[in-house]
């Protein structure tokens, strides 16, 4: 169990896109047995656990990055695994609900929302860390001096 939720393991976009879609299957699964049960459950219950597990990712995925050493290739991952992961949590929630996104409701409007908030929650992290960079390798040590321009 060590070995599978291991600190490098967790730092892969893809190992994480797989761990997200696997508790979302789990999650499904237990609404499954709980309405099975008798429980009233409202039916589009599939689609709020997919959209959270996707939040999840996007949160855990931008506070991965801020560890990676090569930031061009983690974002390549990083964007497909996004892709992957929002058709798989799609395809899930419209097989344990019955109903496509547009049945739903106002699900595919929270699924832009979500997809505009993890490009722009990914490019503020670039930024930061260009700048960080940046600031990095400048010397501070003794800033130059700027001459006021006389009037």
């Amino acid at each position: 169990m060590n070995q599978l939720l291991s600190y490098s393991r967790l730092r892969n976009p893809v190992y994480q896109a797989g761990l997200v879609a696997a508790v979302t299957l789990f999650c499904d699964l237990l609404l499954l047995v709980a309405k099975s049960a008798g429980a009233g459950i409202e039916q589009r219950l599939p689609w709020t656990i997919s959209l959270t597990f996707v939040l999840f990712f996007i949160i855990l995925n931008v506070l991965s990055s801020l560890l990676s050493n090569d930031l061009e290739k983690y974002w390549t991952r990083s964007m497909l695994s996004f892709v992957a992961l929002a058709l798989v949590a799609a395809a899930l929630a419209y097989l344990f609900s019955s109903q496509t996104m547009n049945e739903a409701g106002s699900y595919r409007w929270i699924f832009i929302v979500l997809t505009i908030g993890y490009l722009v929650f990914i490019a503020i992290i670039g930024m930061a860390r260009k700048i960080v960079d940046y600031a990095q390798k400048e010397e501070w040590n003794h800033p130059r001096l700027r001459k006021k321009k006389k009037k």
